[in-house]
C-alpha cells in the first residue's frame, strides 16, 4: 500500500528576517490583513519587502526596529536605486512607511524615521486601451454556437460592460448576478462590496450562456461559480487570460490584449461618452478618486493625438485644388 504523504506545511518566511525584527513584521502583517482584507499575494509582497529591508538594516548596524534611523533608511533607499526600477523602489518604500506608522501607533517607537525620506520620482504610465472599433472586433471574435464560444462571448461582454478585475470575474457566483435588474454585486479588494450595472448586450449574452452553455459544463461537484470550465470547476485567471489572448488573435488585434485592458477600455470609453468621474470610480471600486483620474489623462492624450493627426495646422496636408501657391482663387 502506497504511503500517504504528510500535508505540506508552508515555511514561515518571516523567519528569514533577523530575529529581533520578526515579531513586529508578523504583528504588522496580521493587523493590515485583518483591517484591509489583503489578498495572499499582496500580503506576501509586503512581507518579502520588509524581510529584505530588515536584513539590510541589520547589516547597517540597526539592532531592531526601535534602533532604525533615517540614516539607515537613506542607505537602504540608495541600495534599492542601484538594483530596482522606480516603481519597485516606491512600492518597497510604501511598505516601510506603513510599517513605521504602525510602530508609532503601537508605541513601539516614538517617531517615524520615514517622514523625511524622498521616494523616486515616477512618471505615471498611462494605461493602454482599445478603440471602440477594436473592442467590437474582440467581442465578436468567438463566433461559434458551441458551449465554449457562448461562454467566452458572455465573459468578454461582462468584463467590458462592468470593468471587473480578472479575479472578480473568476470569483463571481450565480447569486451575485441579477439579470432581471441588470447589475452584479462584487466583492473587490479589501472585501469591499460594490454594485455595478450591466448593459443589455452583456445581460443577453450571460442569459444565453446560463441556458445553453453552462449546463453542459456542470459536473456533480460543481459549485455556484458563474463561469466554469469543461471540468465543472471555477474559471481560473490563467484560463481567462488565455481565452482573451485567443479571442484577440482571432480578431486580428496585434496589440497585446489582457483582461485588464478591457477594464481600462471600459473606464476610458465611459469617460469619453460623458460619464461622471465619481460614478466611474464607484464602478471600478477605486478607494481614491486620484486613481480614477488617470483615465482623464488617457482621454486628453487621445484628443491631442486626434488633433495632431487631423487639424490642418498640425499636419502636412496635400493642398486642395485651387490652393496651390499662386492660385488664390480670386478673379
Amino acid at each position: 500500500m502506497k504511503a500517504r504523504r504528510a500535508p505540506r506545511v508552508e515555511r514561515d518566511q518571516v523567519a528569514d528576517a533577523p530575529g529581533d525584527f520578526q515579531e513586529e513584521i508578523r504583528a504588522y502583517l496580521n493587523t493590515i490583513t485583518l483591517e484591509r482584507g489583503l489578498s495572499r499575494n499582496t500580503e506576501a509582497a509586503y512581507r518579502d519587502d520588509l524581510v529584505q529591508a530588515a536584513i539590510f538594516l541589520k547589516k547597517q548596524g540597526a539592532a531592531n526596529w526601535k534602533k532604525v534611523t533615517a540614516k539607515h533608511l537613506t542607505a537602504w533607499l540608495h541600495a534599492l536605486s542601484d538594483r530596482f526600477t522606480g516603481s519597485t523602489q516606491a512600492r518597497r518604500l510604501t511598505a516601510m512607511r506603513m510599517l513605521c506608522r504602525h510602530l508609532v501607533r503601537e508605541n513601539i517607537r516614538p517617531d517615524n524615521p520615514t517622514e523625511l525620506l524622498a521616494g523616486p520620482k515616477l512618471r505615471r504610465k498611462l494605461p493602454q486601451t482599445l478603440s471602440t472599433g477594436d473592442m467590437q472586433k474582440l467581442l465578436t471574435a468567438p463566433t461559434g454556437l458551441d458551449a465554449y464560444s457562448v461562454r467566452d462571448r458572455a465573459m468578454l461582454e461582462l468584463v467590458y460592460s462592468s470593468g471587473l478585475r480578472a479575479s472578480e470575474i473568476c470569483g463571481l457566483s450565480l447569486q451575485q448576478v441579477d439579470l432581471e435588474h441588470g447589475f452584479v454585486r462584487v466583492f473587490g479588494k479589501g472585501s469591499k462590496e460594490r454594485v455595478v450595472p450591466l448593459g443589455a448586450k452583456a445581460r443577453d449574452a450571460v442569459q444565453v450562456y446560463l441556458v445553453s452553455a453552462r449546463p453542459r459544463f456542470v459536473k456533480p461537484r460543481t459549485g455556484s461559480e458563474l463561469f466554469i470550465t469543461e471540468r465543472g470547476q471555477a474559471m481560473s485567471r490563467k484560463t481567462l487570460w488565455a481565452m482573451v489572448k485567443s479571442a484577440a488573435a482571432r480578431a486580428g488585434l496585434t496589440q497585446g490584449v489582457k483582461p485588464h485592458l478591457l477594464r481600462h477600455s471600459f473606464a476610458t470609453h465611459l469617460l469619453g461618452g460623458g460619464a461622471d468621474l465619481r460614478a466611474i470610480q464607484e464602478m471600478l471600486g477605486h478607494a481614491s478618486i486620484g486613481t480614477t483620474q488617470i483615465y482623464t489623462a488617457v482621454e486628453s492624450s487621445r484628443l491631442l493625438e486626434q488633433h495632431a493627426k487631423h487639424h490642418p495646422r498640425n499636419r502636412t496636408a496635400v493642398p486642395a485644388r485651387g490652393d496651390e501657391p499662386g492660385m488664390s482663387g480670386r478673379a
